[in-house]
């Protein structure tokens, strides 16, 4: 599989996992909390993530009239977001249009984060595409052909979502968007539901899917709720994800859809103190034992008299023993030993060495 490029990040299968805070639309909610707008809370979150040490943040781009119909039912826990339908939910995080986005990538940059936004419909698509280098399909897209068609004609890179998608559906939407001439395409490994328990993480399907789409990376998209060391995530990255994806809220306790399962920016500083922990106990894969050239000498065996061999005694297996340290002659070299003559007497304990042999 080839590497992908987005923004100044390069991504393939032997480098770092590239790690995307989702902002979705969280910050409508920290600006009601703050007393702000939506457009500085959202800065707030660009700010906050990219301190924390994210590649990107991402947000979501849709029109409620655009997206479900007035009666559509809520399919998260509505102990946690108490929105009956979609468009009641959706309604309220629609507000930002071209300009908001625009200023939003503008202060990305001046941040060094990368910004993404999730496109929704097509009017969307082609105002995102002037500023933001990838595209993500979202998992309730993976059947929406003509928006997956239009997303993949931008020719930019595509993560594709494929939380609920049966593997027909994934590859349906895989070869859509390679008809289309692009072939940058990151399989994103997600379970659609709100939260995702730990235990239906399935996060061996990451590895399915390597298996099923060799020419592609693959990813992960996380809904659980983040656990103390970001412990799913960091799995999910070992077990080969090279784009992870988390919701990011700046406080896991306020109401609303996408925060009780989102990490904050001190779980995200924890999944990159992980992920630069991996780094730095994975090495390279090549065998190297130079930090072990001293441990190797002393901890190994020699051969060594077991008793007192007189000058001109042949030498016999019964007469010596193999003990620390590995300063003489080596045990695996026994057979090359015995059979031969003292030179001088040799005391016992007393490492051999060829000096002493005939």
């Amino acid at each position: 599989m080839k590497p992908i490029r987005i923004g100044d990040k390069t991504i393939s299968q032997e480098g770092p996992p590239f790690l995307i805070a989702e902002a979705g639309v969280n910050y409508f909610d920290i600006a009601k909390e703050k007393g702000t707008t939506p457009l500085d809370a959202a800065k707030l979150m660009i700010s906050e993530a990219a301190g924390a040490g994210a590649d990107a943040i991402k947000f979501q781009t849709y029109k409620a009239d655009k997206l479900a119909v007035k009666d559509s039912a809520a399919y998260w826990d509505t102990s946690k977001e108490a929105c009956k339908t979609q468009y009641e939910l959706f309604s309220r995080y629609d507000k930002l249009g071209r300009v908001e986005y625009r200023q939003l990538a503008d202060y990305a940059q001046e941040n060094s984060i990368i910004f993404m936004s999730t496109p929704f419909d097509v009017e969307a698509v082609d105002y995102l595409n002037e500023f933001i280098p990838a595209f993500k399909i979202a998992s309730a897209d993976i059947t929406n052909i003509p928006l997956i068609k239009h997303i993949a004609g931008k020719k930019k890179p595509v993560l594709l979502s494929t939380g609920g998608a049966t593997v027909e559906e994934i590859k349906a939407a895989a070869t859509v968007i390679q008809n289309e001439g692009n072939d940058q395409i990151v399989i994103m490994h997600c379970v659609l539901n709100y939260p995702t328990q730990c235990r239906q993480a399935n996060l061996l399907v990451i590895r399915s899917l390597r298996d099923m789409f060799p020419e592609h990376l693959v990813g992960y998209s996380d809904h659980t709720l983040p656990d103390a060391q970001m412990l799913v995530l960091t799995t999910a990255c070992l077990l080969g994800a090279r784009v992870i994806e988390k919701h990011f809220t700046l406080d896991k306790l306020l109401p609303g859809n996408d925060h009780y399962h989102a990490m904050d920016p001190q779980d995200l500083r924890t999944m990159v103190r992980n992920l630069q922990f991996v780094k730095e106990i994975s090495g390279n894969g090549e065998r190297n034992i130079q930090s072990e050239l001293s441990a190797r000498r002393y901890a190994r065996r020699s051969i060594v008299a077991r008793v007192n061999i007189a000058k001109g005694t042949r030498i016999t297996e019964s007469l010596v023993i193999c003990k620390r340290p590995g300063t003489g002659i080596s045990p695996a070299l026994l057979d090359s030993v015995t059979g031969r003559t003292a030179k001088r007497d040799i005391k016992a304990d007393e490492i051999l060495s060829w000096n002493d042999i005939l």
